[in-house]
């Protein structure tokens, strides 16, 4: 149900036939958008109008009887369909038996004519001011169809295979929408028709309108989609605003304003209170739960932010004669329901306004024909102070005039009456507007305050944020220059004791005197490790510390290497290799062709600190020696077999000449 209370965001229609009968000639209407301040009067065709509704889209088309844009309930029906989705048909006569325009129009103070431009405006004003009912064939759920949009038709193979196509699309196009519904959050229902290759149908009953629904009627291929509100059993009035009937109102203004609803029979309806609502928050409040005829406060005289409320309502006001004590208010309260100090005091004020009026209601009651309305009554007589006799008099004159199309004449004033007629109006007028202007120039000023103090704090938060942004950006780039320097420092320091263990190594290596191994010998050499005859342990032993030209190289074992790590080993130039094992063939030839000296490491005492390894002078040179002799018998050896070739050879030579 609608919870408007204002018109001036939005734009209504007001529409009253003009000539014609939309059951027979062609009518016409006479058609008024309001937006709350302005009104557009124009006549247009019944076409025309449905066209304009159609591209204007208002917010409301208010009319004081419905049967005038349509011929019966199937039309009203197809014309409920066929306006947009955002557009609401209201009737501001009532619902099924309404009333004449013009005593609702008069009951809310708009201005009536006779004529239809008239009384489409009334109807717009009224619409404006919540007063009517909307009228809907459609209930808030709909049903989405997804089905086949082709025939499968009959035929074989082929046939099955496009059958089997159209279903697993239709099935497709289904979990799409599903897919779309659960990510608008929307609830559903969903039946399934499964058939050959997938589904035939899916029905989806969705709990929204169709505009709240993020699919769309369409017809693609192999897939049609269908959506249909659904519709109710009848057509149905529901009230623009759940409004209870004339209210009295307690007010307790302050900071925490509190208001309170109590019915002409004496029952608390409503309490309510806000910290942060203003004025305008506060009449919305009242007017979505009641039409006030009296307002009242629990102190006297009645404060300046209630009387304002009063004249917002054109009500009669009551105050005590004293103060209310508050031990009076809790005892006056004390069978009905409030949340804090501010509701229960807004309560007593309403309460002790009926106990004060309680006589005249129960006189007001008796007096009152059933036709009339008990509150409307009230309220006139309260208002005007006039008798319940006088009142009911000129309602029916003014109901009778009506009808009957007399315009009603007052009864002459007597110059003395209308003289105090015109400086009342005068004066409540200027008093009036003496009050806004009050009220105007406090609520600015207050405002003004306000932003001036908000400004001042958010100048000042800007600024604190700015020193803190430019401080962190220093120290962030600081800390990064830090990170940038220390990764440096850190990566110089691994340099530098790499190399400084190295340099310890080839110290020790170089220039240790080995004392405390050779005792008084001083022709000690130092001899360099390695585990193993193959290029990685070689390389290994070269870069933990280092091999050079000239140095006493002991392989710890020499067997299996090939012909690469004996030329890695050769481009070295030791002065010596000790080897533990046996050399292959392939090693040999190398060490021999580039004169590498080797020889068994078991002619020499290798006496090893740590890493470090230390031999006899004495000991090297008589390896070195006999790998000199070995070196010289094979080339003997080789040069003799090289003479026995050639004498072969010439011999062979020989004896072939012979034979030829």
């Amino acid at each position: 149900m609608s919870t408007r209370t204002t018109a001036l965001d939005s734009v209504i229609f007001g529409v009253d036939i003009q000539s014609g009968d939309i059951r027979g000639d062609a009518p016409s209407y006479a058609v008024v958008a309001f937006d709350g301040e302005h009104a557009d009067r124009d006549v247009v065709s019944y076409r025309k109008l449905r066209r304009l509704i159609e591209r204007e889209q208002p917010d409301i088309v208010a009319t004081d009887n419905v049967y005038e844009l349509a011929e019966d309930s199937d039309g009203l029906v197809r014309l409920l369909r066929d306006v947009p989705e955002s557009t609401t048909l209201v009737q501001v006569t009532g619902a099924h038996q309404p009333e004449p325009l013009s005593r609702v129009a008069n009951r809310h103070g708009v201005p009536y004519g006779k004529k239809p431009i008239k009384e489409a405006e009334a109807a717009a004003r009224l619409a404006a001011a919540n007063v009517g009912h909307e009228v809907t064939a459609f209930a808030d759920r709909t049903e989405l169809k997804v089905a086949r949009g082709r025939s499968t038709g009959k035929g074989g193979w082929s046939q099955d295979r496009y059958t089997r196509r159209i279903h697993g699309n239709v099935r497709k196009r289904s979990r799409e929408i599903e897919a779309q519904l659960e990510d608008a959050d929307l609830e559903f229902e969903q039946a399934v028709t499964e058939k050959y290759g997938g589904y035939s149908q899916a029905i989806f009953t969705v709990e929204a309108t169709p505009g709240e629904i993020p699919v769309s009627s369409s017809r693609s291929g192999d897939v049609r989609v269908e959506i249909e509100r659904e519709r109710r059993d009848g057509i149905e009035f529901e009230p623009l605003v759940e409004r209870r009937d004339h209210v009295i109102v307690g007010i307790d203004p302050g900071t925490t304003t509190a208001v309170a609803l109590v019915d002409l029979d004496g029952n608390p309806l409503d309490v309510h209170s806000t910290r942060t609502a203003d004025q305008a928050d506060i009449i919305e409040w009242l007017i979505e739960r009641g039409r006030p005829l009296l307002v009242a406060a629990d102190v006297e005289p009645m404060p300046e932010t209630v009387e304002t409320f009063r004249r917002s309502f054109d009500a009669a006001g009551w105050a005590p004669e004293r103060d209310l004590p508050v031990d009076e208010k809790k005892h006056r309260t004390r069978e009905a329901s409030w949340a804090n100090d501010h509701e229960r005091d807004a309560l007593a004020a309403a309460l002790y306004a009926f106990d004060a009026h309680a006589d005249q209601f129960e006189r007001i009651a008796r007096k009152i024909p059933p036709q009339f309305d008990r509150g409307e009554v009230t309220a006139t007589v309260l208002r005007e102070e006039a008798s319940v006799e006088t009142v009911i008099d000129r309602m029916v004159v003014e109901e009778a005039d009506d009808e009957g199309g007399v315009e009603h004449r007052a009864r002459e004033l007597t110059a003395e009456e209308r003289e105090i007629r015109d400086l009342r109006d005068r004066i409540d007028r200027l008093e009036s507007h003496v009050d806004d202007l009050k009220q105007t120039v406090a609520e600015k000023d207050a405002e003004i305050e306000e932003y001036e103090e908000e400004l001042s704090a958010a100048r000042r938060e800007e600024r604190r944020e700015a020193r803190e942004r430019r401080e962190v950006t220093r120290l962030r780039r600081e800390n990064e220059r830090l990170e940038e320097k220390l990764d440096a420092e850190r990566a110089a320091t691994e340099q530098a004791a790499t190399k400084l263990d190295r340099l310890k190594r080839l110290w020790k290596l170089d220039h240790s005197n080995f004392a405390s191994v050779a005792g008084e010998a001083t022709d000690l050499v130092p001899v360099k490790p390695v585990e193993q005859f193959t290029t990685t342990e070689i390389e290994a032993a070269d870069e933990s510390f280092g091999l050079a030209e000239g140095d006493v190289i002991l392989l710890r074992d020499a067997s299996g290497a090939g012909r690469s790590s004996a030329e890695r080993l050769a481009e070295i130039e030791p002065r010596v290799v000790l080897k533990h094992g046996t050399l292959s063939e392939q090693a040999k030839e190398v060490l021999h062709a580039e004169s590498i000296p080797y020889g068994p490491a078991a002619e020499v005492t290798v006496r090893e600190i740590d890493e470090l390894a230390v031999a006899d002078e004495s000991e090297i040179e008589t390896v070195l020696e006999g790998w000199r002799e070995r070196a010289a018998e094979r080339e003997q050896a080789e040069t003799e077999s090289m003479v026995e070739e050639l004498i072969s050879e010439h011999r062979a030579d020989r004896q072939s000449e012979q034979r030829s």
